[in-house]
């Protein structure tokens, strides 16, 4: 059975996206293949092995992009019911009850959580213990600056 790895449509095609840019690389790296051998004794050629170290990194790159859009399972949020439970997709603002400090998250899959601060991956800590709660709901976290307790103030599906 495969490995599912649920992700938003917007990070589908960032996935998308992200293997044509990759594909688009390969011609140039080839060059670059083909300019370091005219330099001569490929053992001790610096520039050819870089240039093959390159190519069989994008070509990894771009299979574990096309092993993972083989098996998204995309969630769409919008089309589920208004109920306020924090679950994958959803935006959430939660308040840190020590500082009062509100922080808006949208929970995404693992490829898209770096791409914005605003997105946190599914698999963060903060999410997991978040997952299941309603407004009003507190969680705790053992962070890096100890423990902390949060709030779901808000729960939305957009």
């Amino acid at each position: 059975m495969n490995e599912k790895f649920p992700m938003t449509k917007e990070g589908y095609q960032m996935l998308l996206e992200q293997r044509i840019e990759l594909k688009d690389t390969i011609p140039s790296i080839i060059k670059e293949i083909q300019v370091a051998r005219e330099h001569g004794d490929l053992s001790e050629n610096a520039e050819y092995k870089y240039a093959r170290e390159a190519k069989r990194n994008t070509e990894r790159k771009i299979g574990e992009i096309e092993y993972k859009l083989q098996n998204a399972e995309i969630i769409d949020v919008t089309e589920m019911m208004e109920d306020e439970i924090v679950i994958f997709g959803s935006t959430i603002t939660i308040i840190d009850t020590e500082t009062d400090e509100r922080i808006t998250y949208k929970i995404v899959g693992e490829d898209e959580a770096g791409s914005s601060p605003e997105k946190i991956s599914y698999l963060a800590p903060m999410v997991k213990f978040a997952i299941g709660k309603e407004p009003g709901d507190e969680f705790t976290v053992k962070t890096a600056k100890g423990v902390k307790t949060f709030e779901i103030d808000e729960v939305k599906y957009i």
